[in-house]
């Protein structure tokens, strides 16, 4: 119907309630979650060959020739975010076998849980800006459920609300701005605009720029259109976190990357200006506002506002005004960033629901010590620590690295020492949660707490395992970046 790996994904979600009420009648709440791996699991194999294709030629899979000529198009760029997409789902779906076994309608949580990762697959497997929405919104409003998933505390159900309806007003500015650049080409094709001689920009095209990037912007929580994060992160159970802030944000950024450089190419428009203050503006805050937390997902939600403005700082270094080489070199730290921040950010909101599992509490002054009793989370979650502030020889140093080499390359010298500073702040908040979980004294309200379980244990150490290889040996992701930045361009 689609492609392979989405293929299976969504007909993994639809049967997902099946095996839940067989798991029901069975007494076992982990057949869903062992069945929602082995569906991520067959569709990254299935990835895995598509990607040997793409990587030569990219796949298009029509599907209504019709007015908005609907289609699917995976080149390289799809098959790398797809990637990580699938990856950081895999380890969430294991660790929720052992994190949700205390909640109820556990079925219909993994089904969510496929739903959206379906939808972010569909969004970077869409051929069009229409089939783009589509896939958009189901990956919208399964999160907007799954941040509200506990409905029984009133914490989830008014952050889901807030998300829902700052991520509705994103939609709706996307939908307007893709009505304005409908009228101006006649297609939402991809490869139909890219291969227009230009796309006049005029002022209708900068105000259709304007709403895309505005709303795909509320995904990608830059500021000041961030407001939903800080809420909706701490709220959602831990796994859902993980994905929320590792690869769902990263679909803004996706969505923005592919509008700017496939519609509004830096040859005809001048966007790296705005670009620059805004990436400085959302790392600013968000490590500002890092700075001041007690409770440690919020933290880590506020931190990964920061991250996405390093993101978008490396995109705005990508401009006509320095060589091709250069340009190429920007968006490759940007991609290399984006994995590197998934894998980082994934592993730390993992390990910091091990901790609550055990505690239970998000306060970091109540959770002082407590890697004396979980010693081996702790040692994983000081390598994500220490990752995320960008410490060789650890995978953040390597796309850190690149974006500060993409701003001075480009030559933009104030607002890479900005970019500087920010590294330097954030360095200084992960240094104060390592000290706060392992080098304090635990309390007497923590002698009970004792190793995080196997299953959420295995995900947490190949995460960190993960970010050691990538920093250790970055070559094979940054060429993968790296094709797929040649296929954007």
């Amino acid at each position: 119907m689609f492609s392979l790996p989405l293929d299976i994904l969504l007909i993994f979600t639809v049967t997902t309630p099946i095996v839940g009420w067989i798991g029901s009648k069975l007494h076992s709440k982990k057949i869903c979650g062992i069945y929602t791996a082995v569906g991520l699991v067959l569709s990254g194999y299935a990835l895995l060959n598509v990607s040997a294709q793409v990587l030569l030629n990219p796949i298009t899979i029509p599907l209504e020739e019709s007015l908005f000529q609907s289609c699917l198009r995976i080149d390289a760029l799809s098959v790398f975010m797809a990637s990580i997409f699938i990856f950081l789902g895999f380890f969430a779906s294991i660790y929720s076998i052992k994190y949700m076994e205390r909640d109820s309608g556990t079925s219909l949580y993994y089904t969510l849980l496929l739903a959206m990762i379906s939808g972010m697959i569909g969004v970077v497997f869409a051929g069009d800006f229409f089939t783009l929405f589509i896939f958009w919104e189901l990956m919208c409003i399964t999160s907007y459920v799954l941040v509200a998933f506990r409905k029984k505390h009133w914490e989830p159900v008014e952050a889901g609300l807030k998300y829902l309806v700052m991520s509705s007003a994103g939609s709706t500015a996307v939908l307007f701005g893709l009505s304005i650049l409908y009228g101006l080409t006649g297609t939402l094709n991809f490869v139909q605009i890219s291969e227009m001689p230009t796309v006049t920009s005029n002022a209708w095209s900068y105000v259709s720029l304007a709403f895309i990037l505005t709303g795909f912007g509320v995904k990608a929580a830059i500021f000041p259109l961030h407001m939903w994060l800080p809420d909706a992160h701490p709220a959602a159970p831990t796994p859902i976190s993980a994905l929320l802030s590792g690869i769902v944000i990263k679909t803004g950024v996706y969505a923005i990357i592919r509008s700017l450089f496939t519609v509004y190419s830096p040859i005809n428009f001048s966007w790296q200006i705005a670009l620059i203050v805004i990436s400085i503006l959302t790392m600013s805050f968000g490590n500002l506002a890092a700075l001041l937390q007690d409770d440690i997902k919020r933290l880590l939600a506020y931190s990964s506002i920061a991250q996405i403005g390093y993101i978008l700082f490396a995109v705005s270094t990508a401009t006509t005004q320095t060589a091709v080489t250069t340009m190429s070199y920007g968006l490759t730290a940007a991609l290399m960033h984006v994995i590197n921040h998934a894998l980082m950010k994934g592993l730390l909101f993992l390990c910091a629901g091990a901790f609550i599992y055990r505690a239970g509490t998000r306060s970091l002054s109540e959770l002082a010590g407590i890697g004396h009793k979980m010693p081996i989370t702790a040692i994983m979650f000081t390598i994500g620590a220490l990752a995320i502030s960008g410490i060789p020889p650890l995978n953040g140093f390597v796309s850190e690295f690149m974006i500060v080499y993409s701003g001075v390359n480009s030559g933009i010298l104030i607002p890479t020492v900005i970019l500087l500073i920010n590294f330097l702040l954030s360095f200084a908040y992960y240094l104060r949660l390592i000290k706060i979980i392992v080098w304090s004294t635990p309390a007497s309200k923590l002698s009970k707490v004792h190793e995080t379980p196997v299953l959420m244990l295995v995900p947490i150490i190949l995460l960190a395992l993960t970010c050691i290889i990538i920093g250790i040996y970055p070559s094979p992701f940054i060429d993968f970046a790296s094709k797929a930045v040649k296929t954007l361009l």
